[in-house]
């Protein structure tokens, strides 16, 4: 049953509307000002609020200002007289569903309150349904608008119909799994299988037996057939963590793997034909671990057709606050918590904290904060230890200099800059990236441009 509120500063006028819509069905409500309005509003979140447009106080349009600022869901309509019909057009203007001239008529009140309900009750079922997709984008832990986000997410967009393989490059922490994971919700594959395998966490005796599965009595404790995880993932997305940590012999099975599209289980005599996409991840240089010989380059080339860079947290600082809020949330529902934010001491503190940990430390801090927090806001004491590094000397956002008063030459600049860092990281493009808080592609286009130069 749709909820009306009305509002008007004539109480015979409220009597007369609030009897009409009441008879009509309508759940109804009145208030006398604009202020009473609004608190009612923020309980009732009612479907259409019929409000006069001169009232003492707050008049029609700026109640109408305030609640739309308070919520999305409600279809205004504004009362007029039609000596003020241009006041009602500005309000239309300005996000009124739909006016009506006094003095009111009962057939043309009923027909304008059931088109704004219908209006309100699809803008609702919108609103709910783009929450439910948020929520379900929120679950794979991407937060942030910051434009190191912003680059990885339209990669995500972009590759996420196909079946084409991706590298997710990034330090511990930034969420690699989460994007290897909304690849695979937001492409055709989603209603198949998605499995992870941490390559550094398996020994290297089993790796093979893990991914291509094995036959009863291939070795000591085969009692029966096992499926490995290309069987298991048919049809969907297998990721692959820390790929840098895969044994050499592995590698060139996996490559087999991926160039045949099909397996063989250890001990077995058939190749079986797979449909697996494949999404590695590695915190390593792979660069520089192709340089010594601890990665091969085909694998490299086959498993990089597509590369992500995932930035460090304090690469991306802008986008703290919505991280903060959105751990406060979740941790508050977990533990049945009402805190509300954390103190500017905090924040400060947060800002100028280096975060080795990334994503993946912050979630905890936050998560400890929640569970001692006695106050309703996180203060230092909640944090007391946690982040010890925080003003250290040379933490981000110490770096400071001078410009001189002739000025200087920024491309000279930047070019020092992108020799000096890559002099610093002995010709290792990724990391030189790294260091100077740039994308890898971007960086390659910059270090390209001078070198023509």
């Amino acid at each position: 049953m749709p909820v009306i509120l009305i509002v008007d500063d004539e109480p015979l006028q409220r009597d007369i509307l609030k009897t009409i819509l009441d008879s009509a069905g309508y759940e109804t409500y009145s208030a006398a000002s604009g202020e009473e309005a609004i608190e009612l509003a923020k309980r009732l979140d009612p479907d259409v609020v019929l409000a006069d447009l001169r009232m003492n106080g707050m008049d029609g349009i700026e109640l109408m200002e305030a609640i739309m600022k308070e919520m999305a869901g409600p279809s205004i309509i504004i009362m007029t007289a039609h000596g003020t019909i241009n006041s009602a057009v500005e309000a239309l203007k300005k996000g009124a569903a739909d006016y009506l001239t006094k003095p009111l008529e009962k057939d043309s009140l009923l027909l304008t309150v059931r088109r704004a309900a219908d209006r309100a009750a699809l803008l609702k079922e919108n609103l709910r349904l783009r929450r439910e997709l948020y929520g379900q984008f929120r679950i794979e832990g991407i937060i942030g608008d910051s434009s190191a986000m912003r680059e990885a997410m339209e990669i995500v967009r972009k590759i996420a119909p196909s079946s084409v393989t991706a590298l997710i490059r990034g330090e511990s922490g930034t969420g690699k799994e989460l994007i290897a994971r909304a690849i695979h919700h937001n492409s055709q594959r989603k209603a198949k299988p998605y499995t992870a395998l941490n390559c550094a966490a398996i020994p290297e005796n089993l790796f093979e037996s893990e991914l291509f599965g094995y036959e009863a009595g291939a070795f000591t404790g085969a009692a029966t057939r096992k499926a490995g995880l290309f069987e298991i993932t048919e049809g969907g997305t297998l990721f692959l963590d820390e790929i840098g940590d895969l044994p050499l012999p592995m590698q060139s099975k996996l490559l087999r793997a991926l160039q045949e599209k099909e397996i063989r289980r250890v001990g077995g005599k058939e190749n079986i034909r797979i449909d697996v996409r494949i999404i590695a991840a590695t915190n390593k240089d792979l660069e520089k671990e192709l340089a010594s010989g601890g990665f091969r380059e085909d694998l490299y080339y086959r498993l990089s057709v597509i590369t992500i860079e995932m930035p460090s947290l304090w690469r991306r600082m802008e986008d703290l606050p919505e991280l903060i809020s959105f751990f406060l949330n979740k941790y508050n529902q977990e533990y049945g918590k009402r805190v509300a934010g954390v103190d500017q001491d905090v924040m400060k503190a947060f800002a100028a904290y280096r975060w080795p940990g990334n994503i993946r430390q912050l979630s905890s801090v936050l998560e400890r904060a929640v569970l001692l927090n006695e106050t309703g806001t996180i203060n230092r004491k909640d944090i007391q230890g946690e982040l010890r590094a925080a003003e250290a000397p040379g933490s981000a956002g110490s770096f400071s200099m001078d410009i001189p008063d002739e000025g200087l030459d920024f491309e000279a600049l930047e070019k020092a800059l992108i020799n000096k860092a890559m002099e610093k990281t002995d010709g290792v493009a990724a990391k030189a990236a790294k260091l100077l808080g740039m994308s890898y592609k971007t960086f390659l286009y910059r270090l390209e441009k001078f070198n023509q130069g």
